[in-house]
């Protein structure tokens, strides 16, 4: 790993290099708050309606009304989309490089801990059995019944898995790892099941939700997703110094007084906490988790103290330019933004893969 390679570096070779590092990390949290607001702008100007931001900036510094139109497509359409994938991305991305830090493994993902097959589990079970449910719990969540059941599911399996990996008051995870994916093949058998019995139209939900949709995003759903993630990110700053000295292994991180155990229990739950929001208001969205915590530690080094919030800004960006491109390659339709950061993410992921086996150079 990078942390242990780096401990074998006389001393002051070693300071100054961290040093450096911590010069490049702030100069680029610099430059991703730059490009997080001009992304903010761009999909703010941009979108199949044609309606112009300049055009209702104008009318407002000059005292005239906005259309009808002009509030919709800014007000009530593009800036709690804008909002949502801000703290989609943020989400996705720290839970990434939380996981990776946890597991020490740059391969990690938050899916890690369950809540992806939990939440799509429960999504699939919403859409396929939702009108066995009784009338009056229908009425309670409205269109808000399949983000329910996904984040209940993905909690749920969350909680399974922390209990199956956890002994003697001391959670494992290699066997959270293993269990995990015991959990989420027994997961995807259920759901296998469950698209077997669904109707063509069930099918058609279900394929756009689990491909990733930024299209249902409102201000009720940022309201509901923005508490939720921004604690758990703003909690993970709190283990940023243990996940560090974890890259020394338990250990040596409990001789260093971190205490391992709650730490743990810490990251998992912020993890399943922002992961399980995410999920249910947007869906599948996959490889921004892993690719975006893994370019940040190529790029300043592995300390969680700078890698976290710059995977907040970076992870922000992302998917403000993947939703750019999902909502204008086909205008005026709209590509599913899990399809667009697949493309995406996959090449670099099948870097990494080969960068790690030394089949690329370093």
């Amino acid at each position: 790993m990078v942390a242990l390679s780096e401990t074998e570096l006389p001393a002051p070779t070693q300071d100054i290099k961290q040093l450096d590092r911590r010069i490049i990390a702030r100069r680029l949290s610099v430059i991703l708050m730059a490009l997080l607001a001009l992304a903010v702008v761009v999909n703010l100007a941009l979108g199949a309606s044609g309606t112009s931001l300049w055009g209702a900036l104008g009318k407002l510094i000059s005292g005239a009304d906005l259309t009808t139109m002009e509030r919709v497509v800014l007000w009530d359409i593009r800036l709690p989309r804008i909002i949502l994938c801000i703290l989609v991305g943020a989400a996705l991305a720290v839970s990434g490089a939380v996981m990776q830090g946890l597991f020490r493994n740059p391969l990690a993902d938050p899916g890690l801990v369950g809540v992806g097959a939990g939440a799509g589990l429960g999504a699939i079970t919403s859409i396929v059995l939702g009108s066995l449910l009784p009338v009056g719990f229908q009425s309670l969540f409205g269109h808000y019944v399949t983000p329910a059941a996904a984040f209940v599911g993905g909690w749920g399996s969350t909680l399974i898995l922390y209990r199956v990996s956890t002994r003697d008051g001391r959670t494992s995870v290699a066997t959270m790892l293993l269990a995990g994916i015991a959990l989420g093949s027994l997961a995807g058998a259920v759901s296998g099941i469950l698209v077997y019995m669904a109707d063509d139209n069930q099918l058609r939900d279900l394929t756009f939700w689990q491909m990733g949709s930024l299209a249902g995003a409102t201000w009720e759903k940022s309201m509901i997703a923005g508490p939720v993630i921004l604690l758990a990110i703003a909690g993970s700053t709190w283990f940023a110094h243990g996940l560090n000295c974890l890259a020394l292994g338990e250990a040596a991180a409990a001789h260093m007084g971190i205490p391992v155990q709650r730490m743990k229990n810490a990251a998992i739950f912020s993890v399943a906490a922002a992961t399980g929001v995410a999920v249910a208001a947007t869906g599948g969205i996959g490889f921004v988790g892993i690719v975006v915590p893994h370019v940040l530690r190529l790029a300043t080094g592995p300390d969680h103290g700078t890698l976290l919030p710059n995977a907040a800004l970076l992870g922000a960006t992302l998917l403000l330019g993947a939703d750019l491109i999902s909502r204008t390659i086909i205008a005026p339709a709209e590509l599913p933004i899990g399809i667009v950061t697949a493309v995406l993410g996959a090449p670099v992921f099948l870097w990494i893969l080969l960068k790690r086996r030394g089949m690329v150079d370093q």
